[in-house]
């Protein structure tokens, strides 16, 4: 990502959590950032795409952490404890990508279902490590969705 685009990005993340979407507009980016409007469309056509960009870098950059981190771990526990790790350096890191997150997950328009729809990915990558741990032992028996589910609600909260 180039300056322009990641001062950009940077900048809308900042005011889309501040602000919330709707209320931000291209202008204030714009002048905020410090660009004309023609340099902010040719790396981004719309508010929408710049938000879009925003939200999947976000998802990938957590869940690259966590593969990372993951990886060499055989011990579903110690993979559970790795993630709750990321997910509160995440947290305090990008706040303003969390508070986006979980202000658009409620909505009904197509920006809250792509949110949500990254959550629930999320959060079915946290259960395939619990049912991992469950059928070896590591963990007890239980609802993986559940424990998942509150893994990553408990770090949020």
């Amino acid at each position: 990502m180039n300056k322009t685009k990641r001062k950009i990005f940077e900048t809308s993340m900042k005011l889309f959590a501040e602000k919330g979407y709707d209320a931000t507009s291209i202008e204030e980016i714009t002048a905020t950032v410090g660009v004309a409007k023609g340099t902010l469309y040719y790396h981004f056509s719309s508010k929408e795409e710049i938000f879009q960009f925003l939200v999947e870098e976000g998802v990938k950059l957590l869940t690259n952490s966590i593969a990372i981190k993951t990886a060499k771990l055989t011990n579903s526990l110690d993979k559970i404890k790795a993630i709750v790790l990321i997910e509160l350096k995440v947290l305090v890191k990008y706040e303003s990508f969390m508070t986006i997150i979980l202000s658009e997950i409620w909505g009904t328009g197509s920006r809250s279902k792509m949110c949500r729809d990254y959550v629930f990915e999320y959060i079915q990558m946290i259960q395939e490590i619990v049912e991992e741990g469950m059928k070896k032992g590591e963990i007890i028996e239980a609802d993986p969705n559940v424990i998942a589910s509150r893994n990553f609600w408990f770090c949020l909260l």
